[in-house]
């Protein structure tokens, strides 16, 4: 079976910077955002989010990189900021694909323990097939996919892609 492209590089260059303005505009009265990564896609796309809002606006990110395992989500998560630095403030939890929403649900469990400002979420592929009341506020692209399908996204340097396979 073939690979079939959903994003190319420059689409998801551009739907990394329009995350980036929404996420800017939703937060244009803070002086820090935080921009949480779920290890190990979700902390690249974080990353990038940060480099284009620093370029665009005078806000201070503060990056923090999320550890969840993605097979038993019961597991202890880890976080590589201290939670003072997040208390109080905007945070927005970052993954590639939104899948079923375990993940996502787990890791806003997390955060929940420590009173935020706001919390948001975003991803760049969105996928229409949620175990869980969980929503992207901030997406790329939505599909509409069989349960079946697996959607991929490769940071390689300077070059990605998404593929459904």
């Amino acid at each position: 079976m073939k690979n079939t492209i959903i994003l190319t590089n420059e689409q998801i260059n551009h739907k990394i910077r329009r995350i980036a303005y929404q996420i800017l505009e939703v937060n244009s009265n803070e002086k820090d955002i935080i921009l949480a990564g779920i290890a190990d896609n979700g902390f690249i796309f974080a990353k990038k989010l940060k480099n284009i809002l620093l370029d665009i606006s005078s806000i201070n990110v503060v990056l923090c990189e999320v550890t969840i395992n993605k097979q038993n989500t019961l597991e202890q998560i880890s976080v590589s900021i201290d939670s003072k630095e997040y208390e109080n403030k905007s945070l927005v939890l970052v993954d590639d694909v939104l899948n079923s929403g375990t993940t996502l649900i787990y890791a806003i469990k997390h955060f929940l323990e420590v009173p935020l400002k706001q919390f948001k979420t975003a991803v760049l592929v969105n996928r229409n097939h949620k175990k869980y009341p969980v929503k992207a506020d901030f997406k790329g692209v939505s599909l509409s996919t069989t349960i079946e399908n697996n959607i991929t996204v490769e940071f390689k340097g300077k070059k990605a892609i998404a593929y459904l396979d």
